[in-house]
């Protein structure tokens, strides 16, 4: 999919359809690619805001490679995201920036079905000021993490730090390092994944490695320590794709231990969601230009994970 919008109230979403998405039904792949329900694309549809050309396409219509759709969307309603009094592992703060340790199981912002416990919410009561680029869903939010891993992110309290850690994420100055645990025993010590991602034709809640019209992604790793059936990895990001370490890992055929989408088998550990921790953060502070590093400890579930691997306690 190629996807051009400005973002602003009740603009234009403008999709050229690909091979991935063709042969599809409308409501069915515009409301994957437009991250809506499919009740909701289903009513954008009977309302004659998706258009191929000048002709208004139905629910029911099946989409052709090169198919350029055209949908309008209504301006969104304002959510009042309240403020909450939610704890904050908070690593470093000042007057521009709050890099925090994130729990696993929280969600980074209000979403459908997530519009209260969000680390959002716990910003909005712990900060006076967020930035304000990504509107008043994802105030300060320059980067995001899966709901279920765990560790270090940074926020931006102004736009202008925004600006500048966005720009340094783009331009890979920013680093940012994971430790995983995985499934198998990788052979190579270290090595890098390059593939073209995109969302996954059978299942449009995952993400897939694909051939062609997909996003590249790069994902660098290193081998820590191996335990036979397991391997723990450090994991240093060249693109910031959804899911990307967790496709990856995946395709090299070790997926992570208890991840709930790419490895939904039992595992002897107990943790709920993948094995997977931003530990490591560097950037150049937006105002002063200093070089900062910071470190998110493990959390208590994955750090009994590896100390029972290296006990030998995983039969």
């Amino acid at each position: 999919m190629e996807y051009s919008a400005n973002g602003a109230a009740g603009e234009q979403e403008k999709l050229i359809i690909t091979e991935q998405e063709a042969g599809q039904r409308a409501d069915v792949a515009l409301a994957a690619l437009l991250e809506l329900t499919r009740s909701n694309m289903q009513k954008l549809l009977e309302e004659g805001r998706a258009v191929k050309g000048a002709k208004v396409i139905k629910a029911n219509y099946k989409l052709k490679a090169g198919d350029e759709i055209t949908v309008t969307l209504p301006a969104p309603q304002p959510l009042d995201v309240q403020p909450e009094n939610i704890p904050l592992d908070i690593i470093y703060e000042d007057e521009d920036v709050v890099v925090v340790n994130k729990p696993r199981g929280m969600v980074v912002h209000p979403a459908a079905g997530n519009y209260s416990g969000t680390l959002v919410n716990a910003l909005l009561y712990h900060c006076k000021n967020l930035s304000g680029i990504n509107g008043v869903i994802r105030p300060g939010i320059v980067h995001r993490l899966d709901k279920d891993t765990s560790g270090i992110m940074i926020c931006a309290k102004n736009d202008a730090a925004h600006l500048s850690l966005s720009q340094q994420i783009q331009n890979k100055t920013a680093q940012r390092a994971y430790l995983a645990v995985v499934r198998g025993n990788i052979k190579t010590d270290e090595g890098v994944i390059e593939t073209l991602i995109a969302r996954d034709k059978n299942d449009r809640k995952k993400m897939a490695v694909v051939k062609e019209d997909g996003r590249q992604a790069i994902t660098e790793y290193q081998v820590l320590e191996r335990f036979g059936k397991y391997t723990i990895v450090r994991c240093r990001l060249r693109t910031g794709r959804t899911h990307q370490i967790r496709v990856h890992m995946e395709y090299l055929g070790y997926p992570l231990v208890g991840d709930p989408k790419y490895s939904p088998m039992k595992t002897p550990f107990a943790i709920n969601g993948q094995a997977l921790h931003s530990q490591t953060l560097e950037f150049d502070h937006p105002r002063t230009g200093q070089r900062l590093h910071f470190e998110a400890p493990l959390p208590e579930d994955l750090q009994k994970i590896v100390t029972r691997l290296r006990l030998g306690q995983f039969n």
